[in-house]
């Protein structure tokens, strides 16, 4: 039980027809519910913003989404409003094996800042518990699968690595947005931290 399968932001607003669609973003949900059934634990994260979220284009005054403007925490890429709690977009994948979850991680709830991993806010210095969570059930290997490659599964899978955990990427099982060359920027910032991608 040393094995953790993390399932990022499965969500309806990152598959087709939903405000922030990742191409083929559900193409992935069947390989991950297989996936589960080999994984020690299984935890699911859920991209949870309130309405007016610092990190939607809407917020930023004849900005656009992909643009980027400077924060407090520092750079940030402007989205479409996306995920906002309790919506059908925020829900989870209605063909995702959710009864599977040992966890659900919601990130991205504060107002004024956004949350990209897993294991810390955009500041990279604010906690979401997962770390200790997973310390506490004395998981060392990390499986990362989801929605979307570029963003929010390498900044959790960077995390995992810096954090100290054995981290694979499984590729097939990921889809990305490709932000002017963010793909292949992140498979080499993963290759570099020592992420397996499978």
């Amino acid at each position: 039980m040393t094995h953790a399968l993390i399932v990022i932001d499965m969500q309806n607003d990152f598959c087709p027809g939903g405000a922030l669609a990742v191409a083929d973003g559900d193409a992935i949900v069947a390989g991950i519910n297989a996936e589960m059934a080999r994984a020690g634990a299984v935890i699911l994260t859920q991209d949870w913003h309130p309405a007016g979220h610092s990190s939607f284009a809407s917020q930023h005054q004849g900005r656009a989404p992909l643009e980027t403007v400077l924060l407090p925490y520092g750079a940030q890429v402007l989205w479409p409003d996306h995920c906002v709690q309790a919506t059908m977009g925020a829900q989870f994948h209605p063909d995702l094996n959710t009864e599977r979850a040992d966890m659900i991680l919601r990130k991205g709830f504060r107002p004024d800042i956004d949350s990209y991993s897993a294991f810390f806010e955009n500041d990279q210095t604010t906690p979401t518990g997962l770390d200790g969570y997973l310390r506490t059930r004395g998981i060392t290997d990390l499986d990362f699968v989801g929605l979307a490659t570029d963003f929010c599964v390498a900044w959790s899978a960077l995390d995992a690595a810096r954090l100290g955990y054995r981290v694979r990427v499984l590729t097939e099982l990921c889809r990305g947005i490709d932000v002017n060359g963010s793909m292949a920027r992140t498979y080499e910032d993963l290759r570099a931290a020592g992420v397996a991608l499978v």
